[in-house]
């Protein structure tokens, strides 16, 4: 397969907002939160099927490699440590899905989205229990560059020492060690905020992995490439199994 950059959805939800999606734009930075690596609880399975580059299109290193950003400068990921199945690259689409719609596979730790001609580009993901809680569809209400990180109240009285990033104290300011990384994609159903989340991550460790916290990460390098990609109003699709590995 080919590794290329081309140019650039009912659901069950615990604890869904009751607010419109005009007035859910502050309280949606609200809603999942990583953790540290050391928090991982399991891994998928360290299946490398091997892949080959078009150099018409650049290579891994360049994809991955250290980027300024809005300001901030984003380390490069060190590509040795990253199985290659996670890396971002054009695969025969499995999904079935229209063109433009996001697919997150929780089974096997991929994000697509549908391109024309049978084809889609594949992300690695981590996934946190937020990330296993729903499965259907939704849309991409929204999107935010360097978004604030508020964590939830429940996740404060886990953790007080959250406490000085919560709503009443303004969150957590963007940057590198913020949660939600580079990029957040804000998921919707009817109008509401299913609190879901595909978000950047500077944890690169953690893609391909269950963690304790959080819905879907992706590389920070990942996360820009697909908030480039799909206009708000995207369709999403997620689902536990597509029979791809």
């Amino acid at each position: 397969m080919s590794i290329i950059l081309p140019p650039k959805p009912s659901l069950s939800r615990r604890g869904f907002l009751n607010l419109t999606a005009a007035g859910a734009a502050s309280a949606a930075l609200s809603a999942c939160a990583t953790t540290s690596g050391s928090d991982q609880v399991s891994a998928a399975p360290a299946v490398q099927p091997p892949v080959s580059v078009d150099p018409a299109f650049g290579d891994y290193t360049t994809m991955y490699s250290s980027v300024v950003d809005e300001g901030y400068e984003i380390p490069a990921i060190p590509l040795k440590k990253v199985q290659s199945k996670y890396m971002r690259q054009i695969v025969p689409d499995p999904t079935g899905e229209r063109p433009g719609t996001i697919v997150v596979d929780t089974s096997s730790f991929f994000l697509y989205l549908v391109r024309e001609n049978g084809e889609a580009l594949r992300y690695g993901v981590g996934l946190g229990r937020q990330g296993f809680a729903w499965s259907g569809r939704a849309v991409m209400q929204w999107k935010r560059k360097w978004p604030t990180w508020t964590p939830p109240d429940e996740m404060i009285t886990r953790q007080p020492e959250l406490e000085k990033y919560s709503a009443r104290n303004g969150g957590m300011q963007p940057g590198l060690t913020n949660p939600l990384g580079a990029r957040a994609l804000y998921i919707f159903q009817n109008k509401q905020d299913t609190l879901y989340r595909i978000h950047g991550s500077p944890e690169w460790w953690s893609i391909g992995k269950a963690v304790s916290s959080g819905c879907v990460r992706m590389m920070n390098q990942d996360v820009i490439d697909l908030y480039d990609r799909v206009p708000n109003g995207s369709p999403i699709l997620v689902t536990n199994g597509l029979g791809t590995a």
